[in-house]
C-alpha cells in the first residue's frame, strides 16, 4: 500500500552511507524531511538530481529541512557516488527494496528502472508532497517550493 498526501510515515530502518544503522525517527517526525527515491548511482539523470539537491541543500538546510537520498546502491557505491559529487545529504541503501515497497515507489519504463519519486514530510512525521516523474531536474523544484510553504 503507498504512502499518500496526509499519511504518518512509518518507523524504517536502514543503513546510510557510511554503512551505520539510521532510524527514521532520529529525524522523521523532528523536522521537515525530504525523501527521494532514484534508481542508480553515476547515471546521468541521477547525477543531475543530486547535484540539484547539493546546489540547494543549504536553502533547504536554512528552513529547518534535511534532505535523504534513496537507491537500491551498496553503502559502499553510496559512499563513493557522495564523495565524487561533494553530496552533502544523507545517502540510504534499499538493497532489498523494504523502503520503495514501504513507501508505494513503483517501478518505471515497463518494469525496467526503479522509480523516481520525492516524498515532502513534515515535523510531525505527515506525508505532504509526493511527486513522481521520470524527468529528474523537475524535483529539486516541486520539493523546496513545499518545504518553502510549509516553513511559512
Amino acid at each position: 500500500m503507498a504512502l499518500e498526501i496526509g499519511d504518518q510515515v512509518s518507523k524504517f530502518e536502514a543503513i546510510d552511507d557510511q554503512g551505520n544503522p539510521f532510524v527514521s525517527t532520529q529525524i522523521i517526525g523532528e523536522k521537515p524531511v525530504v525523501i527521494y527515491f532514484y534508481p542508480k548511482n553515476f547515471t546521468p539523470g541521477c547525477t543531475k538530481e543530486a547535484c540539484d539537491f547539493r546546489d540547494n541543500y543549504e536553502e533547504f538546510k536554512s528552513l529547518g529541512a534535511e534532505v535523504i537520498a534513496i537507491s537500491s546502491d551498496t553503502s559502499a557505491s553510496h559512499f563513493k557516488f557522495k564523495n565524487r559529487y561533494r553530496l552533502p545529504f544523507i545517502f540510504l541503501s534499499d538493497h532489498k527494496g523494504k523502503l520503495r515497497k514501504l513507501f508505494g515507489v513503483k517501478p518505471e519504463l515497463f518494469g525496467l528502472l526503479p522509480g523516481r519519486e520525492t516524498f515532502v514530510i513534515d515535523k510531525e512525521g505527515i506525508v505532504q508532497l509526493k511527486f513522481n516523474s521520470i524527468n529528474a531536474s523537475k524535483h529539486l523544484h516541486k520539493a523546496l517550493a513545499k518545504v518553502k510553504q510549509l516553513a511559512i
